[in-house]
């Protein structure tokens, strides 16, 4: 490898160099006592996350809901769902984040609505051509009678990707598009009163204050035109992101939307951001998502689903820079989600385990809990050096595995029940993060209750007893995000520098950064100062499945 400087995009706005933490709600604290999570939780935490140092924060879908879908089913997009509180409950939580430096970005689902939405109970009752049904992606079925589905087109959560309705007069009638489950039917994007609509939505959280929205499905909400039949490769990745040409994924009409919406966000003040959550099968195409005049934000899922391979992880990083900066945008960095296994799980599993399956009891290749840690801290080690914007999941900052032994009989996911059980889906990273390890639910709440099992072990994890642990990973994380602010490491160049094939190594003006993925400790020389290190180690060797940051001379 010869140095190769590569630097951020250029600006000042605050999203193109954030730290931004994904709360999802109810998950990450219960003040109510109910067994789930809920805003008035999230604000009596705020001061944990300001500890923490990060810069924003990102709620998971906290909209009124009837939870099909764990709130990626909305049925009022301008309320918040009474197990989340208020909008009261909101505008405080709000508050309390800006008065602490913290900005909120949004979840906001305009892909599809829930089948408890006013629009989709209207298109019901009016029937085939009305205005109301024109909302929504409504056809005839093929064969004699319709009575075979428009299209072969699979649900990414297992069965038909179309519902067939009764009519008002108890005929079967049209069929209706759900690109996920039964109960969350897809908006027809051609329709200009959907266009008006979702204007109107993002105002109405954009008044309240809101910093920006995280946008689901970004890349599914323009079909192509006469819905052609499709089957996907075998084993392709459910949301999209291993191959070209899909008629419901990554259509150009999307980035209309976008450009539309970037205005809507330009009538305000305070660089209000939208991040896309798209996946797509290349780099360059993610970017076009990102062009000056689009969203601000995209989540650079091949970085995510980057195997633990130091070259494979070389090359992801410079494309990112690479493809990003040719649209004047930041690259955004990311381990975990609430749609994949926990990166201190996923980073040692010993077989494939694709997008969206997840893993538990009876799966092949589960993971080395040590050997699944030490890679999880050495990763972030890495990502927290890279200049762009960094997305931290909830409970990652504790070095939290995947929740992998769920009875099935508490398993919520759409994918478990659609798949008659033949995949996990989602739960194991949706578990409720622990807080005192002595308390009731690891002080989720102060009742024990919780919608999904934590597991036991979990205690080990919990805060309190990693804040008194100055080597664990809840003060890996605290340093880390300490050292990226005081050296601005979110903006500006990395320079590549060669300390093997199995090494990741690179430069930020005077602070080195190496990652070793081989089988044999890394030696750096005499003359190294270490400012912080994945895991704690002696000597000037870099252990395997280590990474640190030094100084030279």
């Amino acid at each position: 490898m010869t140095e190769l400087e590569q630097f951020a995009a250029p600006g000042s706005e605050w999203w193109r160099s954030a730290v931004i933490y994904q709360i999802y709600p109810r998950s990450f604290a219960d003040a109510s006592g109910d067994g789930i999570g809920d805003l008035p939780g999230i604000t009596g935490r705020l001061d944990a996350l300001q500890e923490l140092g990060i810069d924003a924060i990102w709620l998971s879908p906290f909209m009124t809901s009837p939870q099909k879908d764990a709130g990626y089913d909305v049925a009022d997009y301008r309320d918040v769902d009474p197990i989340f509180g208020t909008l009261a409950d909101f505008d405080e939580m709000l508050a309390q984040a800006h008065a602490r430096g913290i900005r909120v970005i949004v979840d906001l689902v305009p892909n599809h609505s829930s089948d408890q939405h006013a629009w989709f109970q209207e298109a019901l009752k009016a029937g085939p051509g009305s205005r109301e049904r024109a909302r929504y992606v409504f056809r005839d079925g093929r064969g004699e009678n319709g009575e075979l589905p428009p299209n072969n087109w699979e649900s990414v959560f297992g069965g038909g990707m179309w519902q067939r309705v009764t009519e008002a007069d108890g005929t079967p009638g049209q069929w209706y598009l759900h690109i996920f489950d039964a109960t969350q039917p897809d908006f027809d994007w051609t329709n200009e009163e959907v266009k008006e609509e979702f204007r109107s939505i993002l105002r109405f959280w954009l008044d309240r204050g809101v910093d920006g929205f995280r946008v689901d499905v970004a890349h599914g909400m323009v079909k192509e035109a006469g819905l052609p039949d499709y089957a996907p490769v075998a084993d392709a990745d459910s949301m999209g992101g291993g191959e070209e040409n899909v008629p419901y994924w990554g259509q150009d009409g999307v980035h209309d939307i976008y450009r539309d919406w970037h205005q809507v966000m330009a009538e305000y003040d305070g660089d209000r951001a939208l991040c896309g959550e798209a996946w797509l099968p290349t780099l360059k195409k993610t970017a076009l998502w990102v062009r000056p005049d689009e969203m601000h934000q995209t989540f650079n899922f091949p970085y995510m689903m980057t195997e633990w391979d130091a070259a494979k992880i070389r090359d992801i990083i410079r494309e990112s820079l690479d493809e990003f900066g040719k649209v004047g945008a930041p690259s955004t960095w990311v381990l975990s989600n609430h749609d994949v296994i926990r990166h201190a799980s996923r980073l040692a599993l010993t077989a494939d385990s694709p997008q969206g399956d997840g893993i538990g009891p009876l799966s092949a290749g589960k993971p080395d809990p040590s050997a699944g840690l030490s890679r999880a801290r050495a990763a972030t080690t890495a990502m927290l050096a890279l200049p762009g914007s960094s997305y931290l999941y909830q409970g990652e900052e504790l070095g939290l595995p995947e929740a992998m032994e769920i009875p099935d009989e508490f398993r919520q996911d759409p994918t478990w029940f659609r798949t008659n059980g033949e995949r996990y889906g989602r739960d194991g990273c949706r578990v409720p993060i622990p807080w005192e390890s002595g308390a009731p639910a690891f002080g989720f709440n102060t009742t024990g209750d919780s919608w999904l099992p934590q597991p036991g072990e979990w205690a080990t994890f919990a805060r309190d007893v990693e804040q008194a642990d100055a080597t664990s990973t809840l003060n890996l994380y605290k340093e880390l995000l300490r050292l990226r602010r005081e050296r601005d490491l979110g903006i500006g160049s990395l320079v590549w520098e060669d300390l093997g094939e199995q090494t990741v190594a690179f430069r930020r003006g005077d602070l080195h950064v190496a990652v070793n993925l081989g089988d044999a400790p890394l030696e750096l020389g005499d003359d190294v100062t270490f400012v912080v290190q994945s895991q704690p180690f002696d000597g000037t060797a870099l252990p395997t499945d280590h990474a640190t940051w030094y100084t030279k001379g």
